[in-house]
């Protein structure tokens, strides 16, 4: 243990156990695909760090401003979705970014994925966190969150088999607005929307009575860091990520890949389910081949390790029955919802948004629609 400046203990050992985890990750990734892999791995754990010290989750700054007006989090995701269009929209319009073959996530839009945001939007709140939320406090310590990614990873897989019936409810196939209407045009609409939805917050506080104060910032080493801060730097980590894997930062597809290679070693015969024969490689091969798998190790390692830095990493195994409720019932729904709506509050809100996506709209309309839902339904397991 060590006490920083800031009066932070540093725990030590977490520290050093996550650092030696994340050069494990590194050089695997390495010697199993390359250096381009090796750096995913470091990508994913900044990304980590930024989460967890930034605290930058979607779920509470969704559930506070449906409860109190406090649109901060909102304003910090707004931000991040701006910078990240000034920078993707360029590289994709180009097609090549430095070089390298880019291309974003623009997927169908349809009732399918209404339906999978709506219920991943529900899920997200009595689950304790989305995509990127449940990987970073996992890594944080939280061992209820533990709990959501299992059965997060478990919904992944459920969903596999329904597939064919949700894709193949009426829906308009994939929307880029890069595409539609020009670069330019697409970036000023987007940048007028996130306006909007700021101005909105602002509203919505100033007639609810809210005062909106971001977090007092702490020792940018052991953290807090101010969210817009955060917001940044996952702009540009995700950037970055665009650049060496060829297209933006995802999260749950890693999740249906690794409950379908636990089914398969239990000798399920998932090769053979819809939307996995062309995969049966995947299955096959070691995860360290996965960019999403790989950058989500990284992620959890980066969350631990700013845990340690903190002074924050205590699990504790002292679990209520409306925990374990509200975990397993919203792993399982974020699972599901996500398989059906192409992605989470990353694959699908962020980056597809960031791609100039419609779907990327469209989920954030009905995941926004399922967490108030969500948040309302909360107090049955005992949770605020």
């Amino acid at each position: 243990m060590g006490v920083g400046t800031s009066g932070v203990t540093i725990d030590g050992r977490i520290v050093g156990a996550a650092l030696l985890l994340l050069v494990v990750l590194v050089w695997q990734a390495g010697q199993a695909a390359g250096p381009n892999m090796a750096a995913l791995a470091v990508v994913g754990g900044l990304l980590g760090l930024v989460l967890h010290h930034a605290s930058f989750g979607f779920t509470a700054a969704w559930r506070r401003f449906v409860t109190t007006g406090e649109g901060h989090g909102l304003r910090a995701q707004m931000l991040m979705l701006a910078l990240a269009v000034c920078l993707f929209f360029p590289a994709l319009a180009a097609g090549e970014l430095f070089g390298r073959p880019v291309g974003g996530f623009v997927f169908p839009v349809g009732l399918g994925v209404v339906a999978g945001a709506f219920v991943f939007g529900i899920g997200m709140q009595l689950g304790g966190g989305c995509g990127s939320g449940t990987l970073f406090t996992v890594g944080g310590g939280s061992t209820r969150m533990v709990l959501t990614l299992f059965f997060f990873v478990a919904g992944s897989v459920v969903a596999i088999g329904h597939l064919p019936f949700w894709h193949g409810l009426p829906g308009i196939g994939g929307v880029s607005a890069i595409t539609m209407l020009g670069l330019w045009p697409a970036l000023l609409l987007h940048l007028a929307l996130f306006a909007l939805i700021v101005a909105l917050t602002l509203q919505v506080e100033r007639r609810r009575g809210v005062s909106s104060r971001p977090r007092t910032a702490g020792d940018w080493l052991r953290g807090p860091w101010p969210i817009l801060a955060g917001a940044a730097a996952l702009a540009v980590l995700n950037f970055l990520t665009l650049w060496l894997a060829g297209r933006p930062w995802g999260i749950t597809s890693a999740f249906a890949l690794w409950g379908a290679k636990g089914l398969d070693a239990l000798g399920v015969e998932i090769a053979a389910w819809h939307n996995w024969g062309g995969m049966a490689g995947a299955i096959e091969r070691s995860v360290l081949f996965d960019v999403t798998s790989v950058m989500n190790f990284g992620i959890v390692l980066g969350a631990m390790l700013a845990a340690g830095l903190g002074g924050r990493f205590r699990p504790t195994l002292r679990l209520g029955a409306g925990d374990i409720g509200s975990a397993v019932l919203g792993g399982l729904l974020m699972g599901y919802g996500a398989r059906l709506a192409f992605g989470c509050n990353i694959g699908a809100f962020f980056s597809g948004i960031a791609s100039g996506s419609l779907h990327g709209w469209v989920w954030l309309v009905a995941a926004f629609a399922g967490s108030m839902i969500g948040v309302r339904l909360r107090p049955l397991f005992g949770q605020p």
